[in-house]
Parts: C-alpha cells; structure tokens; sequence
C-alpha cells in the first residue's frame, strides 16, 4: 500500500488528504474551517476526486488509476492528464481553480530548532490573525513539495477586503474614459507615427490601452467605477500591496494589543527576521518563457509579455513598455526605470560630442606644437630634468615623457573647454526635460499627491516609539518623537557619520602614500623601458588598489548607515529612504570621488622647487606631474575607477543571482517524478529575492556614474560613452533579474525619485565649478592661452616647453635630494637641471628663487576663467530653468478635466443619497 492510499483511509468519504495532511491527528484545522466536522472540512476544502475538480496537485497519476479502477470514462481521465505547463498554471490559484493566489508565505520547520514550538505558535496566531482581518488561506504540506521539506501557506484577497482596504489607502481606479486630447498633440503624434522606427514597440504584441481618469476608492460611490469584471478590477500588483498592508500590521502573540505593539510582535517583517517563515512574496503570473511565439500565439502571461519586449537581451534597442512595467512591479520600480530609460537617452548627444572631441584630439595630434617639441626638436628633447624623487630617482632626459605629452594632449585640446561648457548646460537641460517627464508619470500613473495623502506610518516607527500624540491633520493618535530626542538622535548619527568619512579620507591617503612610494621604487630601476614608465605604472597600480578598497568599504558604510537611519527612527518610509540614501551617497561620494579630486586639484600643486621641497607629508618630499601635466593621470584615474566598477557590477548583478537561484533550486530539479508539479509557488520560492533595500543599490550605481560624466568630464570626454554603453547593458540586465531571477517583488508606490533628484541637482552644481577648476588649474589650457596671446612672438605656441620649465643650479641641492647614482657616462656632469615651474633665480641672492612674472598672469588668468565660466554657466542654465516649463500644457488640462470630474462624481452621488432619503420619507408616511 503506498503513501497516498494509507494517507486516504485516513481521511472519511475518500477525502485527499494531502490539502490539510493534519486533518485527522491533533494538529489544528485549516485556518477558516475550525467550526466544521473533518468530513465537512475535507469536502470543504478540496470535493472528492470523483468530481470534475482537478486532483490534489502532486498526486495526479494514483487519481488517474483510481479513476480507471473506478469505470470513469476517458474524457475525465484525459483532463486528468493536462500537461506539465497547464498544471503550472493552475498553481496560480486555490484548488478551486477560481481565487487567485495573492501572497505566498513559506517556513521549513526544524525539529531540532529549540525555538521551533514557538515558530509553530507564532505562525497559527498570525494566521489566525489574518484571517480575522479578511484573509483566507489555504496551506501545502512539505509532501507536495519537490523538495519535500517547504510547507506552503497560500493567501487570497476576498473582494470585500480589497474594496475596504483599498478605501483605506486611496488606491485611485478608473472613473471614467480619457476624452482629453489636444489638437495640435494628436496631430504631431499622427505624423510621427507615420515614420517608421526599429526602436518602437509592435503595436500587435503590444496595443495601446485605454486611458483613464481616476479618483480615490471609495465603497459608498462604488457603482460610478468602471468596473468590467470583479476579478481584474485590482490588478495584481494591488491586489498583492492591499495583502502585505495586512500581513504587515497583523500581530503574532495573544498578547494585549498595546504590549504587543511596545514589544513588536506584530508584522510579517519580523517573522522573516526571526526565521518563523522562510520567505513571504506575490507570485509571478507564470513562465517567462514559452514554446510559442509572442507574434503568432500571443502572450502566455504579462510576464511573458515583459520578457519578450523587455528583459531579452535581444530587445536592447527597444523602447521599454513603461505601463506593463508599472502595472507588474509598481509605480516605485516604473519611475526608477523612466528614469533610467531617460537619462541613457539624454546621455546619446553628450556621448555624440565626446567622440567628436576625441576624434579632435587624435586628428590634430601631430600638429600640437608643445609635444612635437618634446618628441621631435633634439635640442629640447635632450634637457636634463631634475630627479623626480629624493635618492633613488637620477637625472633624466624630457624625451622620456613624449608619449606622455601625446597621450595628455588627446583629452587636454582646445575643444575639452567647449565640451565642459556644453556637459554643464546638458545637466540642466536633464533636469529640467526630467521634471517634464516626472510630472507626465505622476499624473498617468496617479501618483502626484501620494506623500501628502496616501503614505502611512512605518510599522517599525509604531513599534519603537512609545510616545503618542494627536495628529494635527488626522485628528488619530499617532507615534510621536520630541524634539529634544530627535537632536540627540541626529548628534549622534553626524558623529558617527564624520567619524566614518575620516576613515576614507585615511583610506585615500594609504593610496597617496604607495604611489608616492611606488614611483621613487620605479623611478630607481635600472631598467629604461620601467623607469621611462614609472608614472603609468604606479598610476594604474594606485587606481586598481583604490577600486578593491572603494569596494571593500561600500559594504561596510551600508551596515553603518542602515543602522544609524534606524536610530533616527523617522517617520514614514520616503523619510527613511531619503536619510539612509543621503548617508550612503556621502559615504560614496567621499569614497569613490576623492582620490580623483586629489589627482585634479592636489598632486603636484604643492611640491615646492629643486632645493627647497615641501616635506609636511611624514617627512617625504609629495608627487609631481609630469612636464605635460597631471591631466592624464586624472584620466586614468577615472577609467579605471568607473569603467572597472561598471564592470563588476554587470557580472556581480549577472552571476550571483543566477548562483542563488540554481543553489535553491538544486534540490528541486533533483526530483525527477511525475506525480509532482513543479508549483508556481515552489519555483518563485526558489529564486532569489530582491535585495532588501530595494532600488536603492541601483539609484547609488547610477548617480554615482552621473558624478563620473558631469564633475570630471574635462578630464575625460568619453565618460558619457562609456556610461552610455553601460546603461544600455544595465536596463536589460537589470530587466532580466526583475523578470527572471527574483521573486516578484512587493509592488510599492512612490511620487518621484525621492531625494536622488537633489543630490543630482547638487552634482551638477559641483560639476560646473569642477570642471572650470579642472580646466583652469590642472590642464594646459590657460598657460598656453597665456603665452600664445602675452609672451609668443609670433602668437603660435613655439617655444611654449621653454617657457613652462625653469632652470636650477645642482649646487644647491638638498643634501636628501642628490641622487645615489649621477650616470656621469650619460649626463656628464650636471650643473643644472630643468623643471616644471615658474621661479627664476634672484640675482641678488644667488640659490635663491621666486615666482616669474609670467606665474602672476597665468593665475589671474585662472581666477578669472573660472569666474567667467561659472557665471556664463549661471546664467545659461537660468535661462533653460525660465524656458522651460515644469508641467506639459497637456498634463495640465488633463489634471482640470480628471478634478472636475472627479467633483461631479461626488455631487452626483451626494443627488442619489438626498432623492434615496426623500423617497423613503415618502414610503414612510
């Protein structure tokens, strides 16, 4: 006899015992079901096998002979033999094929777990709990199981729940067709949908959907909805918000209320942290993937339909389906990729120009008269240049440095300032053009005034803090934190916050000392292929070791700044965000931005001269740039750190989920036999979950990378290309994760950005007066305007490497600075050397030397370029903010249309309400 028959005596009139395996021991009732005999519960739960229902998922094959053994004729048994895809698909609902699965909790008990009773306990009083707030469930043993160890607790929504809780959140639903189109926007749309483009979406896979005017819930007007059909009036990503909004807020002992909320046990939250369930999440509406094709047969599913137009790699070039995102995953994960969307389309021109300026600089390199001198003239390429480090470091020729001159002068051009000027004005025209679009999505998806109206209170702000007060818009007692304990909180949390930052500072200085050290290592080899490379070497070194340390330390800075967000305690969840995103961006920013800064705005600016170097640093003399300058090294810099951390988040985002779901689902596919069906619910556990802070890792990626493209691009004009191309990677993969390789995450609303949008308004701030820093104070461009204009005779740039060196007589040396080798057989014997720098020797006090006139103009040049660029920025950039409207004319009436309409609806029922009173009067006398 096997499990199943044993299982089925068990059961009275031949009921399946595997809906509720406990149904005849000690073990409670399905939760629903408590007041009904076990005959009664069984046929309740699931009929008999002698209907027409489908069988007990996981025992299809021992039905199907019970079936024959019993006389049933072949149709019955041929539904009993639907095929593994359509038994899938019936694991989308409750056995009764007709309520959806709304939300899935799952716990794998372990005996020998101490703490497993209490699991036990806190699982029947939360569903209990639950279902007390309108929920009804339905469970899976672990036998039905392919892994057979993971029970499964099934949730569904009842309609009357839905329509209460969706009065309560202010879920906005249709209230009647848009009939608001503008003449001139029908016809520009008209005739550009008459050219054709490879990037538009099939209108046959994918048709245009009805628009709507909508307004909050409300169940007394509840006839003046557009209602078609019950089961579709929720989507199901609403129906999954309403369940979590329960399942968050239920409590989980049989204490009092009020010390059960002091003591916080109450919420699903909790129960994942404490391990009483393994896992909770909506389901995916079934296969990514199907044998059929999406133009011929149609979508199986919407996330089919996702898959196809948006997370396959083949569709890269395609616009993404914006509704059909929002509609699945939320409005928060829909506006994070609008917004991603956008921004990889304003970065197309950006990344246009920067090629052109590229392609500038190789094209003209040759002619470039500074570097030709250092490459071409035998007399100048033969100057003997002082040691560029104490000891170790020997005479050398300027020679050595022409393809470092070349290489400088590919991104330090005449054409880097034009460029500098036009990324400043692009963030502008992005922000601005954002704000648009932001304003279109806030309407379309009906978000605009959701943190005014619809944001509740943090259940963990209810749980921590005791004090209570009355709201003074609400009129409800709600938490409460006074003001003296939020300053101490706050004090607290911005000492801890400083504390952390001086700790990157230390780590960029570590990275300053080994380049420092590096290069005298290198600069004393013997070897001349090493020593004439000595600077990219230690460069590229330096800047590989700060990208370990950046990512080594991100970890870290994300458990310090989740922590101290907590004890700030705030308030609704947007105030939660925006402070632990303020706190993570200040990590990174200091983290990933200041070894660049120092590159750009520090090395070589404080050196000193030959015989009187600056040695505050631990006693050792600082780096110098190149003769060329630094520029290049800040380049370096810069692709290695952005290019290499792009590329390790690709893999990571790529391999580590697809890791986690194959670890999880190893024991599952080990399962071989026919008689389970891989469940809905099993597969979605087994994939990997979106990780907890949710969008918040790839709003930090993408900020940051916009910190890349517009606050050093003077030093780097293909920054916007390669940050294009990454994007361009990083919608599709991150699609594809969304897609296929997590669980359906929990559809959550939000109105905008949240504070990334100021901390993106400030990157730009900081960019323009980077970049004029950038282009005044560490490229070539102002000395040489300076001495094309004040000191050249014939207004060209010859005799400009003259003119950007000085001379030092040997003899007066610092004793530390002499080298240990002269290689007299080389350079005979030096009596002074060059160096980069603007001093001359005062010829009234020989040995010592002072700053050239030509330092003083250069520099009032500098300052003066900088005040200059910044204001004509200013200014542009007030221009475009005056010019360009915030709001669409467009969005504007639609918004007028949609209140109006909105207050008819309310006059209207308040008409219905009076006559229904008058005509009851009448009846009643």
């Amino acid at each position: 006899m096997d499990s199943y028959t044993e299982l089925k005596e068990m059961i009275p009139d031949g009921s399946d015992p595997n809906l509720y395996p406990s149904m005849s021991g000690n073990n409670p009732a399905p939760i629903g079901f408590e007041g009904q005999d076990e005959a009664q519960r069984a046929s309740n739960l699931y009929p008999s096998v002698a209907d027409d229902t489908p069988a007990p998922i996981g025992f299809e094959s021992q039905v199907r002979d019970e079936l024959q053994e019993n006389g049933a004729d072949d149709s019955t048994i041929v539904n009993m033999g639907s095929s593994e895809e359509e038994n899938e698909k019936a694991t989308l609902f409750f056995r009764d094929g007709k309520r959806k699965i709304d939300f899935v909790l799952a716990y794998e008990p372990d005996e020998e777990d101490e703490d497993e009773e209490k699991k036990r306990y806190r699982r029947s009083t939360f569903e209990k709990n639950i279902v007390d707030d309108g929920l009804i469930l339905e469970h899976e043993d672990k036998e039905t199981s392919k892994n057979g160890k993971t029970y499964f607790t099934k949730v569904h929504v009842p309609w009357k729940t839905l329509t209460r809780y969706a009065e309560l959140l202010n879920v906005n639903m249709p209230l009647a067709e848009n009939d608001m189109h503008t003449e001139f926007a029908d016809y520009f749309e008209s005739c550009w949908n008459k050219i054709p483009s490879p990037f538009e979406l099939d209108e046959d896979v994918l048709p245009e959907e009805t628009d709507y005017f909508t307004a909050p819930f409300n169940r007394s007007r509840i006839d003046q909805f557009i209602i078609k059909d019950k089961d579709t009036f929720f989507t199901n990503a609403q129906r999954s918000k309403i369940c979590y909004e329960i399942l968050s807020r239920a409590h989980f002992t049989d204490d009092d209320e009020e010390d059960d909320r002091h003591n916080k046990k109450f919420g699903i939250r909790k129960l994942l942290d404490n391990q009483t369930y393994n896992a909770a999440y909506p389901l995916h509406d079934g296969r990514y993937h199907s044998e059929h094709s999406l133009l011929t047969v149609g979508k199986d599913n919407d996330r089919h339909l996702l898959y196809e137009l948006w997370a396959r790699p083949g569709a890269w070039f395609k616009y993404q389906p914006l509704d059909q995102i929002r509609n699945y995953f939320g409005e928060k994960i829909g506006i994070y990729f609008t917004w991603l969307g956008f921004y990889t389309t304003m970065l197309i021109p950006a990344a246009t120009l920067g090629v052109i300026v590229f392609i500038y600089g190789l094209a003209t390199i040759l002619d470039d008269i500074p570097s030709s001198e250092i490459c071409d003239n035998p007399t100048i390429g033969n100057y003997t240049m002082c040691p560029m480090c104490d000891k170790r470091c020997t005479y050398w020729r300027l020679s050595i440095s022409c393809a470092y001159s070349r290489a400088t002068y590919l991104f330090d051009n005449n054409a880097t300032v034009f460029f500098s000027v036009f990324m400043a004005l692009w963030a502008t025209f992005f922000h601005e053009f954002w704000k648009r679009k932001q304003a279109e999505i806030d309407y379309e998806w009906d978000v605009a005034d959701f943190e005014e109206g619809e944001e509740t209170v943090r259940p963990e702000y209810e749980a921590t803090v005791n004090r209570r007060r009355t709201n003074p818009v609400t009129r409800k007692e709600e938490p409460f934190v006074p003001l003296f304990s939020k300053c101490i909180r706050y004090f607290t949390s911005f000492s801890v916050l400083l504390l952390f930052l001086a700790l990157v500072i230390a780590a960029v200085f570590s990275v300053i000392l080994y380049r420092i050290v590096m290069s005298a290592f290198l600069y004393g080899s013997p070897d001349n292929f090493i020593k004439s490379r000595a600077t990219f070497i230690s460069s590229i070194s330096a800047a590989c070791i700060n990208l370990v340390i950046i990512m080594v330390l991100n970890m870290l800075y994300q458990k310090i700044a989740y922590f101290l967000t907590e004890l700030e305690q705030h308030r609704t969840l947007t105030e939660w965000e925006d402070a632990f995103t303020f706190k993570m961006f200040l990590f990174q920013f200091v983290n990933f931005y200041s070894s660049i800064f120092y590159i750009a705005f520090f090395k070589g600016k404080f050196v000193g001269r030959p015989g009187g170097f600056y040695r505050s640093l631990l006693d050792t003399r600082q780096e110098e740039c190149d003769p060329s300058g630094c520029l290049i090294e800040l380049c370096i810099q810069l692709g290695i750190v952005m290019v290499g951390k792009q590329i390790i988040n690709n893999i990571t985002e790529i391999l580590i989920p697809k890791l986690m779901v194959w670890f999880r689902s190893r024991q599952s596919l080990k399962e071989k036999s026919d008689e389970k069906v891989y469940s809905r619910w099993e597969q979605d556990y087994n994939l990997a979950s979106m990780p907890a802070l949710g969008l918040f890792g790839e709003y930090l990626e993408m900020v940051i990378q916009f910190g890349f493209v517009t606050i050093f691009v003077a030093a780097f004009p293909l920054a916007p290309l390669f940050a294009l191309l990454n994007n361009i990677i990083e919608i599709r993969v991150d699609a594809y994760k969304f897609a296929t390789q997590w669980k359906r995450p929990l559809a959550e609303r939000a109105q905008d950005i949240g504070i990334w949008y100021g901390i993106l308004r400030g990157i730009s701030a900081i960019a323009v007066i980077s970049n004029a820093a950038i282009i005044a104070f560490t490229s070539e461009f102002i000395p040489k305007l300076v001495y094309k204009y004040g000191y050249s005779p014939d207004q060209t740039l010859s005799g400009y490497t003259n003119f950007s060196l000085s001379n030092f007589q040997v003899q007066y040396l610092e004793p530390e600075s002499v080298p240990d080798k002269m290689n007299i057989e080389i350079f005979g014997n030096v009596t002074q050397c060059k160096y980069r720098g603007y001093f001359a020797e005062d010829p009234m006090n020989p040995g010592s030397y002072n700053y050239t006139m030509a330092f003083w103009h250069i520099l009032a040049a500098k300052l003066a370029f900088v005040v200059i660029f910044e204001n004509l920025v200013v200014f542009c950039t007030w221009l475009v903010m005056y010019l360009i409207p915030d709001m669409p004319y467009e969005v504007k009436l639609q918004m007028l249309r949609e209140n109006f309409l909105a207050k008819e609806a309310l006059f209207n029922a308040e008409a219905k309400q009076k006559t229904g009173l008058r005509q009851s009067d009448r009846a009643s006398t």
